[in-house]
């Protein structure tokens, strides 16, 4: 006799691993949550019932604080509809912060059943528009966790709509000046000390966020690659160390597990190093710029050699369409260099001068003569 399926519509989906090997997802359907990885132990299948549970009655009763509440106690690896647990700690302690001081006076009272409705979308568009008037830049911060946070809840079948799905963005400002020029570079590295300069370059010729950076341990450093999965995404990226970084990172020495520490050898706290890089920066001369601009900084370099999409990602752990919006929007468009370059291309590519030859002077035109 036929043994019924203990878990009816289960979705597996196979990967191969960086290493080689294969390891098989397991999802509660088809783009539902995915489940632990221990198939058929009681976690799995709680998980699994819970899921489907969810899915069959959705909780479309209670208030949006309900949602919010459940968002900083979930997890999740879906990109679209990542757990709160599952983001880096400072992007944890960000939009909790949010969720506090914004979210939750606004919005704590909201009916989960409204969201729905044709009309929640203004509502929440225009309190984005309120909170613009102060910072443009802010407002989209913080209706980005109200998303994010929507998106959890329709994800796990607790809502039937979110409002503020591909919503836009309010701030129309773009880095496209936030790059590290050359001359910044060398007025930086001329006063920073070691660690700092350490710091600098693994940035520039990794293009890794300061989080991931900040928690680089040796062990991730072969002698000629290293390798990290990104905190933020999940993405796992192994970057080739160019010869100046590799230089340096061979004459420091290893006082601690981790790469980047402070003078006592001791590992950095996040504000700890913003304030050390920030008097560094000012006592260089260096302004309008941030250490996560190097991330963009190191797009830009490796466009401006001729890498490609593809290549660039592989390094910085960008996709494709990421990539093209810094280039774009933010950094190439108004990039000086580039437009020398193609311009230098274009010379030298030009076999013969664009311009009419030499004529006596005083000669006219003959042209509609008889």
């Amino acid at each position: 006799m036929k043994r019924a399926n203990p878990y009816p519509g289960l979705h597996r989906a196979p990967k191969r691993l960086a290493d080689g090997s294969r390891k098989v997802y397991f999802y509660a359907w088809k783009g539902g949550p995915r489940l632990p990885d221990d198939y058929g132990s009681p976690e799995f299948a709680r998980a699994f019932r819970e899921a489907q549970e969810a899915r069959r009655e959705p909780k479309r009763t209670g208030t949006l604080l309900d949602v919010l509440n459940a968002y900083q106690r979930s997890r999740g690896v879906r990109r679209r509809a990542r757990g709160f647990l599952d983001l880096a700690e400072r992007t944890r302690r960000d939009y909790a912060e949010i969720i506090r001081k914004q979210l939750e006076p606004e919005f704590g009272d909201f009916p989960l059943a409204a969201l729905a409705d044709p009309g929640a979308r203004g509502v929440f568009l225009d309190w984005r528009d309120r909170r613009a008037e102060a910072s443009p830049r802010r407002a989209d911060y913080e209706f980005t966790v109200l998303a994010r946070a929507l998106a959890w809840a329709l994800d796990r079948g607790i809502i039937l709509a979110n409002p503020c799905q591909r919503a836009g963005r309010v701030w129309g400002g773009s880095r496209a000046e936030s790059i590290w020029t050359e001359a910044d570079e060398k007025a930086f590295l001329k006063v920073a000390p070691a660690r700092l300069r350490l710091a600098f370059m693994l940035a520039l010729w990794t293009g890794q966020r300061q989080g991931d950076l900040l928690r680089l341990p040796w062990s991730a450093y072969d002698g000629k690659t290293l390798r990290l999965a990104q905190s933020k995404t999940g993405a796992r990226v192994e970057i080739p160390v160019g010869a100046p970084l590799r230089a340096l990172l061979d004459a420091t020495p290893r006082r601690s597990p981790i790469i980047l520490t402070t003078e006592d050898g001791t590992p950095w706290t996040a504000d700890g190093f913003r304030s050390s890089w920030r008097k560094a920066r000012i006592k260089a001369g260096v302004a309008g710029v941030t250490f996560n601009d190097l991330r963009g900084t190191a797009v830009t370099r490796l466009r401006r050699v001729g890498c490609t999409h593809a290549q660039i990602g592989a390094i910085t752990g960008h996709k494709n369409a990421e990539i093209t919006a810094i280039l774009e929007k933010h950094y190439a468009a108004t990039d000086p260099q580039l437009a020398r370059d193609a311009i230098l291309k274009l010379e030298r590519g030009t076999k013969a001068p664009n311009r009419p030859p030499n004529r006596p002077a005083g000669a006219g035109s003959t042209e509609g003569e008889a």
